[in-house]
């Protein structure tokens, strides 16, 4: 079966913005688009009535708001093609169970009943943190979302985390005709409380250095696999979640590998991911290091 690209829809103003750029994504990589509208409303609900009788008024949204979807994305490509899936499950562990044969699950910012004031909500970083596929949340202002920065940005991390991203973020740059910008981020050591003075043998050229040997190690790989597109490498002292914040306002996506770790709740993002999920000003790609 062929991978597909898929999209959460719930009504809501984000998941419309997220599904008119799963559109456009979906034909620029000439994929099928998949709609998943996730709802427990009917498990909750009595059966159907019989043939002819009115449908509850919770399906009829329902309906409403899919055949709203699948209009909405036919309009805006009409060569895309279009299935929708409607689920009584919760919306996270539909999108996760759809997200198991796909190519990526794109989802809003927020959905439909979650507090205007969150900055991420709760199925996109649930989604992020456990799918086993790239996941894209469609975020941020309106030149990142519509891709006029013609930038692709890539988060540098360890290859060992981190070769599927570098491979996702080729494959985009690729599909756009447009500029890959890879960055690490690398910081000295702290000195001890006592002496403020940097350790001996750690000059800032040296962990500069090491930065772009990573650089060299990471893009070696899908440089070699595929035409690489217009490549540029940075190496900057600070924080990797400023660093890749403050960059993300001239792009159209940023992409990092899925750093994962197991706390109270399963399994949860690592604090770059996290943040670049809160607070980035074009859409974020988590992606999966494969087994």
């Amino acid at each position: 079966m062929e991978a597909a690209l898929v999209v959460g829809v719930d009504g809501s103003e984000s998941s419309l913005e997220a599904l008119d750029w799963a559109v456009r994504e979906a034909a620029r990589h000439a994929l099928p688009l998949r709609l998943v509208y996730a709802s427990l409303w009917e498990r909750y609900e009595p059966a159907v009535p019989s043939a002819g009788a009115r449908n509850p008024f919770e399906q009829v949204t329902v309906e409403n708001t899919v055949a709203s979807a699948v209009q909405r994305a036919r309009r805006t490509d009409p060569g895309v093609r279009i299935g929708a899936d409607v689920v009584a499950d919760d919306p996270a562990a539909a999108l996760l169970r759809a997200g198991r044969d796909a190519f990526a699950v794109v989802t809003g910012s927020r959905g439909r009943g979650e507090l205007a004031g969150l900055l991420l909500g709760s199925v996109g970083l649930t989604v992020a943190a456990r799918a086993g596929c790239p996941v894209i949340v469609v975020r941020g202002d309106q030149a990142g979302i519509h891709g006029t920065h013609q930038r692709i940005l890539l988060g540098a991390a360890d290859p060992a985390r981190a070769g599927e991203a570098a491979r996702f973020a080729f494959r985009e740059a690729l599909a756009r005709d447009c500029t890959l910008d890879v960055v690490r981020a690398w910081r000295r050591p702290a000195p001890p409380a006592a002496d403020r003075r940097p350790p001996a043998g750690e000059a800032a050229s040296d962990h500069e250095q090491r930065a772009s040997a990573l650089l060299d190690d990471l893009l070696r790989q899908p440089a070699a696999e595929r035409l690489g597109p217009r490549l540029r490498r940075h190496t900057v002292e600070g924080p990797a979640r400023r660093v890749l914040v403050n960059r993300s306002a001239a792009a159209d996506l940023v992409v990092i590998g899925a750093q994962r770790r197991h706390g109270r709740h399963g399994l949860q993002l690592g604090t770059v991911a996290h943040t670049l999920l809160h607070h980035a000003a074009c859409p974020v790609a988590v992606v999966p290091q494969r087994a």
